[in-house]
């Protein structure tokens, strides 16, 4: 199993296999360009063994879409003892980028020095949220490393499908809409829950749309960190017709604090859906981030298939 910086020791080493010749081959594997900047996953939220676990299944994802990929996690509450700060992760990686030059000259080899960002800091989170984008913007700083921060991993179809899944899983949705049976506790109107005021609500919209094109049921947006909004919204759907109503979080997970989606829900009287998790989009997405940031031809997942 992998660990937050690479393979676990003592585990076989698979080799690749001899790439197919003729019309029919498979494309080459696209592979990190040796010293591509690292690929640093900003860590919302109070760091806890349950968001390492997440961030690290993440980072896992990331790396079985792109071999050689160097990616670690930086917590933006760490505290440098169990959970690296993304300030000290950044510093690291700009280090260890300076160490393999100086490594080189100093073993005669003709290498140019470092240029571009030795990081790309990519944001887990699902929505926008100017607070905690803010935060990791001066973590940039305060680490003084050249680094390249991407954009949020929403909205993406692969996230309505990530939706549509955690939904399902609790019995909240039919998994496939076009087999013909029925699920006795499928919600007809979804609230999305998001963080990070009315910005986030109108970035969640867009994937809400498509969402409800999946579940063919009205879903609207509310935020969590706004008090009565989740409720609120909830009101508008029984006003609209819908009865059995559902909180579908998008959120990954660390990014929310602990019992404000269960209260929410209970303000409203629905029933909630789990976050995005380490669902596997959120890896790919992360991925994608990291790659069009970099100019790197890695191949993209375009869309969502129908569950």
């Amino acid at each position: 199993m992998s660990t937050p910086t690479g393979p676990a020791s003592g585990l076989p080493v698979r080799m690749p296999r001899p790439r197919q010749s003729g019309r029919h081959r498979r494309p080459e594997p696209v592979v990190a360009p040796e010293g591509a900047a690292a690929l640093v996953l900003a860590v919302p939220g109070t760091p806890s063994s349950a968001s390492r676990g997440l961030a690290e299944e993440v980072i896992s994802i990331a790396r079985s879409e792109l071999p050689g990929l160097n990616a670690v996690i930086g917590y933006l509450d760490g505290d440098d003892a169990e959970y690296p700060s993304l300030v000290s992760a950044l510093a690291h990686c700009a280090a260890e980028r300076t160490a393999r030059f100086e490594q080189a000259t100093a073993a005669g080899r003709e290498v140019a020095p470092p240029e571009g960002p030795a990081a790309v800091v990519v944001p887990l989170l699902a929505g926008p949220d100017s607070t905690l984008v803010q935060r990791i913007r001066q973590a940039i700083t305060d680490s003084q490393a050249p680094a390249e921060l991407t954009d949020v991993l929403g909205p993406h179809p692969l996230l309505a499908e990530a939706l549509h899944v955690r939904l399902s899983e609790a019995g909240l949705a039919r998994a496939d809409r076009a087999r013909l049976f029925t699920v006795a506790t499928a919600a007809d109107g979804i609230v999305l829950a998001t963080v990070g005021g009315e910005e986030a609500v109108q970035a969640a919209g867009i994937t809400g749309m498509l969402l409800a094109a999946r579940l063919a049921v009205p879903v609207m947006a509310a935020a969590l960190d706004v008090e009565g909004s989740v409720a609120s919204i909830a009101a508008q759907l029984k006003d609209s017709g819908s009865i059995q109503l559902a909180v579908a979080p998008y959120l990954v997970g660390p990014e929310v604090a602990e019992g404000l989606l269960d209260s929410a829900a209970k303000d409203a009287g629905c029933a909630a859906a789990e976050p995005l998790g380490a669902y596997p989009a959120i890896g790919k997405l992360v991925m994608s981030m990291y790659t069009t940031a970099l100019g790197i031809a890695a191949p993209v997942a375009q869309g969502a298939q129908a569950l």
